[in-house]
């Protein structure tokens, strides 16, 4: 079943209510959750050298796929809270970027 943003978020907050996390979910604690995250996201990769983080076995990959997932729920959950539209958000910072960092010419 294909899911966009906005299901994935609706079924977030259904995963939450269903447990009565909704007390725990403030802005403050997951953005703390998301930090947490990320690290152990790193960690896979913390003795890797450069070529080695590029050539994961599938199981390192799978593991790194489940954390990269934890990373993406707490951010989404962050956003809803927040009213934020991640994409629009993420398309707005890719055009700040391109006048920041503008691209050589080509030639």
């Amino acid at each position: 079943m294909a899911q966009n943003i906005s299901s994935l978020t609706q079924a977030l907050r259904d995963f939450a209510a269903a447990r009565n996390w909704e007390p725990f979910h403030s802005p403050k604690n997951l953005a703390a959750a998301l930090s947490v995250e990320a690290a152990e996201l790193l960690e896979h990769f913390q003795w890797l050298t450069e070529e080695q983080s590029r050539n994961l076995a599938e199981a390192a990959k799978a593991d790194v796929a489940a954390e990269a997932a934890d990373v993406l729920l707490y951010l989404l959950q962050l956003c809803d809270k927040l009213d934020i539209d991640l994409l629009d958000a993420a398309r707005r910072k890719m055009a700040v970027n391109a006048v920041k960092y503008p691209a050589p010419p080509v030639g």
